[in-house]
């Protein structure tokens, strides 16, 4: 236990840990205490998404709360300490975050409350082993503290009803807690100015006075910073002092991701791609590629078959999910049959199902995607009419007139709604002129009308936010890449690679935000989408396998939708959260005390908040990590034990363990990179796999390839396969124990990137897995043999 004398100091004592060996160890471990502390700030945050029915965000920071533990390295580090402290509270721990995220995943806010509570009873239980009861009562006051500033979260999303309550609760359980009479001991003030401050907060949150709430929050928040600095001893109160700076970071952050229109939204996008798929299918059809086409609508079922939009239609309408898949497999029929009829019904199948489920999964943003297939369809006339089918494209135009008129999915009397100016443009000036263009073989007029109608629906998605906009365009931009191989496919390569060419000048051009989306979004996802483009352009203009090429677009199409769909809107008021830490820091007493105790993690610090806050005023909350980690060496830095903090770069960096890599070990199956043969890949992210479950042939062959985090395993459960299935797992084990017991030895792991473990699965029916050191965060995952 740390010595009491050099931490429990009252009144405002001002004692620091002394010099020598021993007090840096004191110091270390307040540090790793304080960590502690910010994890105890942040577990409140994914809860009150919940309570702004933002459950998919709150399970996704959750994800990374846990992610976050796992990949941390250096000495001090929260997870192995918390490990080496109190194996009972570390397994808890872990258990209640796994909690938490399930909870969350399903719309259990109760549920959430409870695991919450419970990983917060376990870090509590570790910091009383490592400190003081009288010490963690006095961190405690500052979880409080950053509770208080959660609340933003609420009045962001107009849950002003639950901030009133949130407010009240927050007040009765400071005073029954004890907290404020501790404080009051030191400072009445203080203690009086939280009371009241939250009673000013929770009535301005009642009468709808956001801005007032929030003010209100932010000082109830100050004043239980100051009674802390009044009621523990220096080091305590400022390593404390830092981890709730650290919190009110990880609120922004939460905030950030609310605000977007989420991942049904990106699950309805995914399916507006398949609609323009199938249209291609038929029009490689109709020139006589029967061959292509029954692959390309091939390739379309066996996409969906692993796809997160899957489950999605299944949930959302099981009639709509059987219905299109039904669809999918007349169209094959009818592929290989030569039946045009067939094709036509089939289309026409598939896309009405389609619709249902965007419909019900995008609900009043579904006109946006409408746009992008819209725009998607009119490039499919578009060149129709260069491969001098005049007629054909005219009868496309002429069928996007009717369903326009026909207002599916709202977008006709949406786009009326949004602008009669463009409404005017799009309908009268353009759509009816382009129709007359075609049928008269103008090619001018066609050229003219043709990016007239274009420019309109364009300007349409740029009238709604950059989010929205993206999962149209990734659309659009996905369909351009199967136009491009459907006409190499018809021979005419100068054609295709004007088009990759056309599409790639529209998306650096901003695509309606589209380009700007992405990259804020997710780096690396925008330069693998860019890679992806290039790399269709390249097999364009070499005469190589434009087809071939625009898979892999296509699904780095999909991927940004759901990047950016997931990454949230709501910057501004995250933006504004870390104006008001900024401020607080720079009036706060912990700031002079982190410039006295170390000047460089003092400017580290300060440049990472002023870096954090300008990322979020753009979209951007990368700096997160960052920030977090600063303030983490911050605490360690005011604990009096800088040197043994962390390493700042390493967090920021994703913590990867270089000294460890040669610990582990593959075994058999475990290959570089994905072997030809594989029929499907899944991915073994952070926390995740990704699809989390997967339905194959019998004799069909899955690779797991490592992508991110720390190593991983795959094992199957021993209960979870059928009787019949031989038992597997990466490393070659006989039996889900002897998998488990070969992880601690560092056997069957995928560690590295582009590791591979590769199963062929010949026994029919369902098999569970997991990954052995992620099992507690919900790493696990099924695959269903057909």
């Amino acid at each position: 236990m740390l010595a009491t004398a050099a931490l429990a100091g009252c009144n405002g004592a001002t004692e620091q840990a002394a010099s020598g060996d021993g007090a840096s160890t004191i110091g270390a471990d307040l540090g790793v205490v304080a960590e502690w502390n910010a994890i105890r700030t942040r577990l409140r945050d994914p809860v009150i998404l919940g309570h702004a029915e933002e459950y998919a965000a709150g399970a996704s920071v959750v994800g990374d709360i846990f992610e976050r533990f796992e990949r941390v390295s250096g000495e001090n580090n929260a997870h192995e300490r918390l490990e080496d402290t109190a194996e009972e509270h570390y397994e808890g721990f872990e258990t209640a975050l796994s909690d938490l995220r399930s909870t969350l995943e399903n719309d259990d806010l109760d549920g959430a409350h409870d695991a919450m509570r419970d990983a917060d009873k376990h870090l509590r239980g570790a910091q009383t082993q490592l400190t003081s009861e009288e010490i963690v009562k006095q961190l405690t006051a500052l979880v409080m503290g950053v509770h208080i500033k959660d609340v933003d979260v609420l009045l962001a999303t107009d849950a002003l009803g639950d901030a009133t309550v949130e407010y009240n609760q927050i007040a009765t359980k400071f005073q029954e807690k004890g907290l404020y009479d501790m404080i009051a001991d030191a400072d009445t003030e203080a203690a009086d100015s939280v009371v009241d401050a939250l009673d000013r907060a929770a009535t301005a949150a009642e009468a709808g006075e956001k801005s007032k709430a929030s003010d209100a929050g932010a000082e109830a928040f100050g004043a239980a910073t100051q009674g802390l600095h009044a009621v523990a001893s220096a080091n305590v109160a400022g390593a404390a002092h830092m981890a709730a700076l650290q919190g009110l970071g990880w609120d922004a952050a939460a905030l950030s991701t609310i605000g977007g229109p989420g991942t049904d939204y990106a699950h309805a996008a995914a399916l507006n791609l398949y609609r323009a798929r199938v249209y291609d299918a038929h029009w490689v059809t109709a020139n006589g590629h029967s061959d292509t086409a029954a692959t390309m609508a091939s390739d379309v079922f066996a996409h969906f078959e692993g796809a997160r939009a899957h489950e999605a239609l299944e949930d959302a309408d099981r009639d709509a999910y059987e219905t299109f898949e039904s669809g999918l497999e007349s169209l094959q029929t009818g592929i290989n049959e030569a039946d045009d009829s067939g094709i036509d019904d089939a289309v026409a199948t598939i896309d009405e199902n389609l619709r249902t489920g965007i419909d019900i999964l995008a609900g009043g943003d579904a006109p946006l995607l409408q746009s992008g297939f819209f725009r998607a369809r009119f490039e499919d006339a578009y060149e129709r009419y260069q491969q001098d089918e005049a007629g054909a494209a005219a009868t496309i135009a002429e069928g996007l007139f009717g369903r326009f008129e026909a207002n599916e999915l709202d977008f006709h009397e949406t786009l009326e709604d949004t602008s009669e100016s463009l409404y005017e443009t799009f309908e009268e000036e353009h759509l009816s002129a382009l129709i007359t263009a075609y049928e008269n073989d103008d090619t001018e007029a066609v050229d003219t009308h043709h990016q007239g109608v274009l420019d309109a629906l364009l300007d349409f998605e740029a009238e709604h936010s950059a989010a929205l906009a993206g999962g149209a365009e990734a659309g659009y931009m996905s369909a351009r890449g199967f136009d491009a191989a459907g006409v190499a496919a018809l021979g005419d390569a100068d054609r295709a690679s004007t088009i990759l060419s056309d599409a790639f000048a529209h998306f650096e051009a901003g695509a309606a935000g589209y380009h700007e989306a992405i990259e804020a979004a997710d780096a690396e996802r925008y330069e693998s989408f860019e890679a992806a483009l290039g790399a269709v352009q390249t097999a364009a203009d070499d005469g190589g396998d434009v087809y071939a090429e625009a898979k892999p677009f296509n699904d780095e199409a999909v991927a940004s939708a759901y990047a950016i769909a997931e990454a949230g809107g709501a910057s501004e008021p995250a933006a504004a959260m870390m104006s008001d830490a900024f401020a607080h820091f720079e009036q706060a007493e912990v700031h002079e005390m982190l410039e006295a105790a170390d000047d460089d993690t003092y400017e580290g610090f300060e440049s990472a908040l002023e870096s954090y806050q300008s990322g979020l005023e753009s979209g951007s909350s990368d700096g997160s990590e960052r920030y977090a980690a600063m303030a983490r060496t911050g605490g360690f830095a005011v604990a009096g034990a800088v040197d043994a903090a962390p390493a700042v770069d390493a967090a920021a960096a994703g913590g990867e363990k270089d000294s460890e890599e040669t610990a582990y070990e593959g075994g058999p199956n475990i290959v570089e990179g994905v072997p030809d043969d594989a029929d499907h890949v899944v991915e073994a992210q952070a926390v995740v796999f990704e699809p989390a479950e997967l339905t194959v042939q019998q004799g069909e062959t899955v690779a797991w390839k490592y992508v991110a985090g720390d190593a991983h395993n795959v094992v199957a459960s021993e209960d979870g396969i059928p009787d019949d299935a031989e038992y597997w797992a990466s490393g070659g084990f006989d039996s889900e124990a002897a998998a488990r017991e070969g992880w601690e030895n560092g056997k069957g792991a995928l560690h590295r990137s582009g590791q591979v473990y590769v199963r062929t699965f010949e026994a029919t029916g369902t098999h569970e897995y997991l990954c052995v050191p992620h099992e507690a965060a919900g790493m696990v995952g099924k695959i269903i043999v057909e």
